[in-house]
């Protein structure tokens, strides 16, 4: 069977599968960081996906707008966004290649957005970032740590079976090369299900080299944790907070 790329079937379920990520507090943590600069007006989401942080942080005061690779992650976030009754400007276009049009005071790139872009490419994504940012722009990003691919990416089998669809996925590592092979089984309205299969690439990044590349962009690094603000040695995460 033909494997398709990223998201491509996974948009539609994606928000709904990772239900367990608690969201909510995670948005929330945005705000609360966000909020430590008063004079944020604008934002843009890069690699907004189904567009649950775009959404969060336009119900907390913000002009957002929302940037991701995939169509189909696009399409989902308008329709989410149009059911949730908040506004923003959703574009196409790949930040490790593209200029970012119009001008932000903030920019955000949670869960996982820079892991898909290769280390050779990282340095002229942020500088994609620094350009569209205002003087004073501040920059949120995440990364899934070293650490988490070391531990709990390699051989690792995930299932999660609902009525509705059944997602599987088997990662493996080469390198610093991550690999998620994914399928799902659709139900179609007749009651059968409809299997589709995509694969991921994600790259491992250390710390260092992320600030390096962001010092190298243009950056000030203003602070490093770990996810939600834990401690970033036992986290699977690092959260970076950078301004220009």
């Amino acid at each position: 069977m033909e494997r398709k790329t990223a998201y491509s079937t996974l948009a539609e379920w994606f928000e709904y599968l990772n239900d367990d990520c608690d969201y909510e507090k995670w948005s929330q943590y945005l705000v609360k960081t966000l909020a430590g600069f008063p004079s944020l007006t604008n934002g843009i989401d890069i690699g907004c996906g189904g567009g649950y942080f775009t959404r969060a942080l336009y119900k907390a005061g913000y002009e957002m707008t929302g940037l991701d690779v995939s169509a189909e992650m696009l399409d989902k976030a308008q329709r989410s966004a149009f059911k949730a009754g908040t506004r923003g400007e959703y574009i196409l276009g790949d930040v490790a290649k593209d200029k970012i049009v119009g001008k932000y005071s903030f920019a955000i790139a949670i869960n996982d957005c820079f892991n898909y872009v290769p280390s050779e490419k990282l340095q002229r994504a942020f500088k994609n970032v620094y350009g569209a940012l205002k003087k004073g722009g501040v920059f949120v990003f995440d990364v899934s740590s070293p650490k988490k691919y070391a531990e709990k990416f390699q051989g690792a089998v995930n299932v999660d079976d609902r009525d509705d669809v059944t997602y599987m996925s088997f990662a493996s590592l080469v390198g610093r090369q991550a690999r998620l092979e994914v399928t799902l089984f659709v139900k179609d309205s007749d009651g059968r299900y409809t299997r589709q299969d995509e694969t991921h690439v994600q790259y491992v990044h250390t710390e260092e080299e992320i600030a390096k590349a962001l010092a190298a962009a243009g950056f000030s690094v203003l602070k490093t944790e770990g996810h939600l603000g834990e401690d970033k040695a036992a986290s699977d995460r690092l959260v970076f907070l950078a301004q220009k």
